[in-house]
């Protein structure tokens, strides 16, 4: 063996390895013949004490109770080579019960301690006569073994209380992690929204007042132009049908701007969806959107008018998702105080990477989009204190999750 085949290999051997190796070292002097039937059975017994937490990497429960069989065996035929009941090695038969002090209970000790302790009393029945040949205290023995299986098991049960609190306690900080990003994720767009806000509200105030001069000239144009020059008049009516896209452009960026202070009375759930998805399948009369209400859900404060504008936008942006004859499920459900909405269509989906930006202003995947409509109903629903999340399935659609705290101060939706 090459010297570096050596380091390589030291540098796998754990301390209580080269333990394990003194030990057993320091027992094979205690063999009474000495010969291979004595010695085989006690290194084949180390050999397998060192191997059985790294043989397989991940271990199972067959593979825990193939170890502590297969030491039970070695240390059976130790003893049977060794002095029989009056053997010196009836010690190595608590190696397999601690193995199952360590991984199986309470249970699983008690049933390899019994297993145990009549392996080692099996050789009772070759005693004929126990006062002259027995020369040990065989209770003592068994109490023995019983002390340290009860002793291996109680420090085995804290180790493993120990490890559930920590891995608890990690599990605790994960989520509280992912809460101060989400947190945080949130603050940065609001942030977004309050400066783009300011901005387009400048801007629209702004170019209103052009816009309203060139429709103006443009009417204007369109009397004044003979009907025989339809030239004219046909690009006179772009004018007008461009400069009202821009002006609807601009409502909603005022829309988008404007502060909102939602209006909290007491409303139907389901009444605001049915008005809703009402307005929505006159313009997209192609799909079918089916409702699945929870009837327990009660009245509870929000603004109904600001909410109608959310699902409306929700569930025709679903609708445009699908392919005509397709269909798109509105569906709610009441949990821990609150109400959740959930707008599922069987579309195109969304990419992954567009997943955490559909709620940004100006964001979107439509031709004629304006990148507006969701943030709207992110700042809607952040003014009711409720959350707004989406689920997507590239190829298989989409769900869109409004979560409404149903009672004032429940303002953290948990999905």
């Amino acid at each position: 063996m090459s010297t570096p085949s050596v380091f390589g290999w030291l540098r796998h051997v754990r301390p209580h390895d080269l333990v394990w190796v003194a030990v057993f070292g320091a027992l094979i002097p205690s063999a009474r013949f000495g010969d291979a039937w004595e010695i085989v059975p006690l290194v084949s017994l180390g050999v397998a004490q060192i191997l059985e937490p790294r043989i397989p990497a991940v271990p199972s429960t067959r593979s825990r109770v193939f170890w502590i069989v297969l030491k039970l065996i070695f240390g059976f035929l130790l003893i049977a080579w060794s002095g029989s009941i009056n053997t010196p090695f009836w010690i190595v038969l608590a190696l397999p019960v601690v193995s199952a002090a360590t991984w199986f209970g309470l249970a699983g000790t008690m049933l390899f301690l019994a297993a145990a302790s009549a392996a080692y009393l099996f050789f009772l029945l070759f005693v004929r006569d126990p006062a002259s040949e027995i020369s040990v205290d065989l209770p003592l023995r068994v109490a023995s073994l019983a002390m340290i299986a009860n002793l291996a098991n109680i420090l085995a049960a804290e180790l493993r209380a120990q490890m559930a609190k920590q891995r608890r306690a990690t599990e605790q900080l994960a989520q509280a992690t992912e809460q101060v990003r989400q947190a945080e994720e949130a603050a940065r767009r609001s942030d977004r929204l309050a400066a783009l806000g300011q901005l387009s509200a400048g801007l629209a105030h702004e170019l209103r007042n052009p816009l309203g001069t060139i429709k103006a000239s443009s009417e204007m144009l369109t009397r004044q132009v003979g009907a025989e020059n339809e030239v004219a008049r046909e690009m006179s009516g772009f004018i007008a049908s461009e400069v009202d896209r821009c002006n609807s452009l601009i409502t909603r960026f005022l829309q988008f701007a404007r502060p909102l202070s939602a209006r909290l009375e007491t409303a139907d759930l389901a009444q605001t969806l049915d008005r809703a998805i009402a307005m929505v399948e006159r313009e997209a009369p192609g799909v079918a959107i089916y409702k699945n209400y929870e009837p327990e859900i009660p009245p509870f404060p929000f603004d109904s008018e600001l909410m109608e504008r959310v699902f409306y936008n929700l569930a025709l942006n679903a609708a445009q998702a699908t392919e005509a004859g397709g269909a798109v499920t509105v569906k709610t459900r009441a949990a821990a105080g609150t109400a959740e909405v959930a707008v599922i269509d069987r579309g195109s989906g969304i990419d992954a990477k567009d997943l955490d930006a559909v709620f940004n202003p100006f964001f979107t995947t439509k031709p004629q989009g304006t990148g507006l409509g969701l943030a709207i109903v992110s700042k809607i629903v952040d003014e009711h204190g409720g959350k707004i999340t989406v689920e997507s399935d590239p190829g298989k659609g989409s769900i869109f999750r409004v979560l409404l705290p149903m009672e004032r101060g429940h303002s953290e939706p948990t999905a």
